[in-house]
């Protein structure tokens, strides 16, 4: 049965006998006051403070939620076998002479050792919760990774192996199925979103222990801790410890509002800051590798940033509300749309886009094969166009060599050298290449680093340092503070906005 709370219970109860309380301290104050004299006169307008405007509604106890979820919390024990190097240098010779009788054992001993693969058995364990009486598990992909077994722990103390159904590395879920023979307990996903200041009560397997049981509140939400593009996170003061990984995060009702999976520690122990995947990312993915074993995402093809207020005053815009694009992939959808970098995405079907991981949300959550209206600025007037999604690949990474060069004319007031990206290999055919760069420069402070290639400054493209002088000449003859660079550097194409010498 999904779990449920009796309307009798006693966090149902409370703010019925707090009013109480407060009644009883009042009639206490008016007999008081009749006994040595009248009250004091109030006048009609007071207003009560703030604090004493709302009825406290924590529960007295945790206890009765506890005991309905506990049964379905499980813990997660995964086995893998890792190769690993035999000897691997750890084998030291011992200084004997070679007349010794030892010595051909030790040499032959080392040399059976030396360079050979050994295999050796890993454990760890981790936290998961039943989410049907069928026996479907969640639990973190990080735990079961790279395990060639998985077994659940039960909370009755029966232990049964598990199949790994399907994972999402981008959200860190897992999937697990066990097989009972009969119904299992199970939990069920909230059904509205937690607000701050909510209770959350984390229920897990820390350092192995078993069940065990912490209650916090929620500290925030929608939390970027630079885990993936679709950082989301629940941010909860309920300790959260090594093993609670995969564990649920319920509400004072008993349902699921977060799935446990990092924390905030200098020491590796709970400190008050843990971190929850939100049910309403959660459910979804979990109901893909249900149904599919992965989860399938939109995808437009562009690398995105934020739109700084130094970038927003050099484009000439209103907002720094959007996702920018630093550079379209060549033959992803947005590029056969006609997007171009520079274009700043502010809308996905007429909702509006406030920031590069909300872009990164929605496409991906609208899924590939979906039409979109995409509405984006550019050069000041607001454009839509009409674009199919297509499917996120499997990460990439976009490396760029970083060549020594010779140093060419500095550029007064960036403190950076350039020469042209063709004379130096592997730079590319455009832009130009910085080849020294002074860390306390206004281009260094604006993250522009040494191997960077300027493609474009000012919306011209570049190719030599004359035309980044004449940018930074034009801007400052137009009064603008600062000069919008597009750079190709080891991380991607992005923007930077650089602060020009002398504007006003």
């Amino acid at each position: 049965m999904p779990i449920a709370i009796n309307p009798r219970d006693r966090a149902v109860n409370a703010p019925r006998r707090a009013s109480r309380l407060a009644l009883i301290g009042a009639t206490a104050a008016l007999a008081l006051g009749a006994a040595i004299g009248p009250a004091p006169l109030t006048p009609a307008y007071a207003e009560a403070p703030l604090s004493g405007s709302v009825a406290s509604a924590g529960p007295a106890t945790f206890a009765d939620i506890v005991e309905r979820v506990k049964p379905a919390v499980v813990a997660i024990k995964v086995k893998a076998v890792e190769d690993s190097q035999g000897g691997g240098g750890m084998f030291e010779m011992p200084d004997i002479s070679p007349d010794d009788p030892m010595y051909r054992f030790f040499k032959r001993f080392g040399e059976q050792g030396q360079g050979r693969p050994q295999k050796h058995m890993t454990m760890s364990q981790g936290s998961g919760f039943i989410i049907s009486p069928d026996g479907y598990v969640v639990t973190n992909n990080h735990v079961v990774e790279h395990a060639n077994e998985v077994e659940v722990a039960l909370d009755d103390g029966r232990t049964l192996p598990a199949k790994v159904v399907g994972t999402d590395k981008r959200t860190d879920l897992a999937l697990l199925k066990i097989n009972d023979g009969q119904k299992l307990p199970f939990v069920e996903w909230g059904a509205s979103a937690p607000r701050v200041g909510d209770w959350v009560i984390a229920v897990g397997n820390p350092f192995g222990l078993g069940g065990s049981v912490t209650a916090g509140i929620v500290s925030a939400r929608g939390r970027d801790i630079g885990a993936g593009p679709y950082d989301d996170f629940l941010q909860i003061d309920a300790p959260v410890n090594r093993g609670n990984s995969g564990g649920p995060a319920f509400d004072a009702r008993g349902n699921v509002i977060g799935v446990n999976t990092a924390i905030y520690s200098p020491s590796g122990g709970s400190i008050g800051i843990g971190f929850a995947i939100p049910s309403e990312v959660a459910k979804d993915v979990v109901a893909a590798l249900k149904e599919k074993g992965s989860v399938s995402r939109g995808w437009i093809g562009v690398k995105i940033q934020n739109v700084t207020q130094e970038i927003a005053d050099s484009m000439g815009l209103k907002s720094i509300k959007g996702a920018l694009i630093a550079q379209p992939q060549k033959g992803a959808p947005a590029d056969e749309a006609g997007l171009k970098a520079g274009d700043v995405i502010v809308a996905v079907n007429g909702e509006k886009i406030e920031t590069p991981r909300d872009l990164a949300r929605r496409i991906a959550a609208l899924g590939p094969g979906k039409t979109v209206d995409l509405t984006y600025q550019r050069s000041g007037a607001e454009k839509t166009v009409k674009l199919k999604l297509g499917t996120l690949p499997d990460e990439r990474e976009a490396r760029a060599e970083d060549e020594n060069s010779e140093r060419g004319p500095e550029l007064s007031g960036l403190g950076i050298e350039v020469v042209p990206a063709t004379d130096v290999r592997g730079a590319g055919r455009e832009g130009v290449l910085v080849t020294d760069i002074d860390p306390s420069g206004a281009a260094a402070q604006k993250g522009l680093r040494r191997g960077d290639v300027i493609i474009e400054a000012g919306g011209q493209p570049v190719s030599s340092s004359r035309d980044l002088a004449a940018a930074l000449e034009a801007a400052r003859k137009d009064g603008r503070r600062s000069v919008l660079l597009r750079v190709k550097s080891a991380d991607g194409a992005k923007f930077l906005a650089v602060p020009v010498k002398g504007a006003g």
